[in-house]
């Protein structure tokens, strides 16, 4: 079967790879119909995660059809059309219990980086009735693509974990796909302004479109100047900082104001600076994570009403057998007006 395959930084290749067996009685084996390339397969390609085996075949995100049932499996049969979770779940250890399956003993985050994922012809699932949810009539597969993580990431870690509540006045920083379903789904509780923060004004008029009420380029605008005009007190109420790097946690450090909070979603691979000699004054709560997944359910019957605008994310579509081609173009983003691209198994 052909897959993507990556062999260190910056070395990633397209390949012929054995088709995934059964391993465990739990497993589900996957024909893969839609995939995607998330900002974590980039910071692998760019060699953020050197603990990956070479070797690994990439991809946590896709909607398949299941073609061989492990013998434990219980909710799920051959034919059936699955969205496959970014996170894999054992739903019986101490975390799962709690419902941080993120932190699962035998799941969490491991396709595409513990084991084999999903950007390939065929993907083997471990613990697939609690890492698999059937798709509705009502959602098409590739807005279904959309529900493995992005929007889980972008509820759970950033409105969720910063307690977005009616009436709040919020900046997003970072308009990429995650900061995209941190817009969407805050508008869940009503708040009053919704501002996004970016470099790429073709991603900050997409943001006006999904429902951001102000956008600030933060590379021709001073944020905090920008911010104290829209804003009716001394910051927002919640940071939410959707990228992963130095300077977009300094914004939120910066324009968040006392009571508030700061809900960091990004993946950091570098130190940044915590200026705590300032905001230790400031009765802070600031919340980092991983995606758990424990609202996907929720966010599937949303979904299925077909009222969130998702597929206006959707910007690029290649085969399979393009996919080396589509890393390249979701790297240059910015060039490419990419916001979120759909790989198609035909």
């Amino acid at each position: 079967m052909k897959a993507m395959v990556y062999y260190g930084d910056h070395n990633i290749k397209l390949e012929e790879k054995p088709k995934p067996t059964i391993q465990k009685p739990t497993d589900v084996i996957v024909k893969i119909l839609k995939t995607t390339i998330c900002g974590t397969d980039l910071g692998i390609y760019k060699g953020k995660n050197p603990e990956i085996a070479s070797g690994r075949i990439l991809g946590h995100e896709g909607v398949g059809i299941i073609e061989e049932v492990g013998s434990s499996v219980s909710q799920f049969k051959v034919g059936d059309k699955v969205l496959i979770s970014c996170i894999s779940a054992c739903g019986s250890c101490s975390y799962c219990k709690k419902q941080m399956y993120s932190h699962c003993k035998d799941g969490g985050w491991i396709l595409g980086y513990m084991i084999d994922g999903v950007q390939a012809e065929y993907a083997r699932i471990p613990h697939a009735d609690n890492s698999l949810h059937k798709i509705p009539a009502t959602i098409d597969d590739e807005t279904a693509v959309l529900l493995s993580d992005i929007l889980p990431t972008g509820h759970e870690i950033g409105v969720q974990y910063g307690n977005v509540k009616p009436g709040d006045e919020i900046a997003i920083v970072g308009a990429g796909p995650v900061g995209m379903s941190a817009l969407l789904t805050a508008q869940f509780y009503s708040p009053s302004k919704i501002i996004m923060i970016d470099l790429d004004e073709n991603r900050l008029e997409m943001a006006k479109e999904l429902g951001a009420t102000h956008t600030i380029n933060s590379g021709s605008e001073n944020v905090e100047e920008v911010i104290k005009k829209i804003v009716e007190e001394d910051g927002v109420d919640v940071a939410i900082e959707a990228v992963g790097i130095p300077p977009t946690w300094d914004i939120c450090q910066k324009i968040v104001k006392p009571g508030g909070h700061i809900a960091n979603v990004g993946v950091h691979g570098k130190k940044v600076d915590f200026e705590i000699e300032k905001l230790w004054i400031k009765n802070l709560t600031i919340t980092t994570g991983l995606v758990n997944t424990n609202t996907t359910p929720m966010l599937i019957k949303a979904a299925a009403t077909n009222k969130l605008p998702l597929k206006k994310m959707i910007t690029h579509h290649f085969k399979l057998t393009e996919l080396e081609h589509a890393y390249q173009v979701f790297l240059d983003g910015a060039k490419e007006k990419a916001i979120k691209i759909i790989i198609s198994n035909e």
